[in-house]
């Protein structure tokens, strides 16, 4: 049976540092222990090409993805030391996407509002 799809996700690609590679990947496995506490999680995880990381994230709501932002918030200022935050995309419905556009802005992403899918 098809469900609306209301998942918020965050598509951040990072660039990361010669030489830091498994040092990013350390703290990355740190984010992912941290957000397994979470209650509005979905999916999270690390994949990586090269040194090109992307973190693959989705939350049932805004608030989730705020929520998530401040439990990670040590571990993402360390990594963002050792890589560039190259391109960060928020996806979901339009009242979720809105809720975001302040507080996330001084992360400059560009934001997609869901218009029409299901999940299952």
């Amino acid at each position: 049976m098809a469900l609306e799809d209301n998942v918020c996700t965050l598509v951040p690609y990072f660039t990361v540092q010669d030489g830091k590679l498994d040092e990013f990947k350390a703290l990355g496995e740190q984010m992912v222990q941290k957000t397994q506490s979470e209650s509005d999680v979905v999916f999270y995880g690390f994949s990586f090409s090269g040194q090109r990381a992307h973190c693959r994230e989705g939350y049932t709501s805004a608030a989730g993805i705020l929520k998530h932002l401040e439990n990670v918030d040590e571990l993402l200022q360390a990594a963002l030391k050792i890589a560039s935050l190259d391109l960060l995309e928020v996806h979901g419905p339009a009242s979720e996407v809105d809720a975001l556009r302040d507080p996330l802005k001084g992360l400059n992403p560009t934001f997609f509002v869901m218009e029409t899918g299901f999940r299952r």
